[in-house]
């Protein structure tokens, strides 16, 4: 079944399937788990379009996806979704050297300060997850 024949809620669910598997459920869990009535309508469209309309489409492996997610958090300067997705890069297979070159790139293309903070980011998280036996 492709994207288009599936209903908004079938869509919904693998959202969140690939969701809980980039992320890991806990991450996951717990930012559901802080949804306010506020907050509900995003969290559904973020689950709904960007994991399911999006991360489950065949077009780009996973791998591809998480790094490309860290450039463009570089670009934007979004760190705590930077820190997010490194960690889902490092459970989609990508190394901390392939990290640590795609950052590097940024420094190029987006600008040194936004990847000096995005290494910080990044290094923070690494050491983070090294900690806790996750790297």
């Amino acid at each position: 079944m492709t994207n288009s024949e599936s209903t908004r809620q079938e869509t919904y669910e693998a959202g969140l399937t690939v969701r809980r598997e980039v992320l890991g459920a806990a991450h996951v869990d717990r930012s559901l788990g802080q949804v306010t009535e506020f907050s509900r309508p995003i969290q559904e469209l973020v689950t709904e379009y960007c994991w399911g309309a999006t991360w489950t489409r065949e077009g780009l492996d996973r791998r591809t996806r998480s790094l490309l997610n860290l450039v463009m958090l570089t670009a934007l300067n979004r760190p705590h979704e930077l820190g997010v997705h490194v960690r889902g890069a490092v459970r989609n297979g990508v190394t901390v050297e392939e990290i640590q070159e795609a950052l590097l790139q940024t420094a190029v293309y987006v600008g040194v300060p936004a990847a000096l903070e995005s290494f910080r980011v990044a290094e923070a998280k690494l050491t983070e997850m090294k900690t806790a036996g996750e790297l």
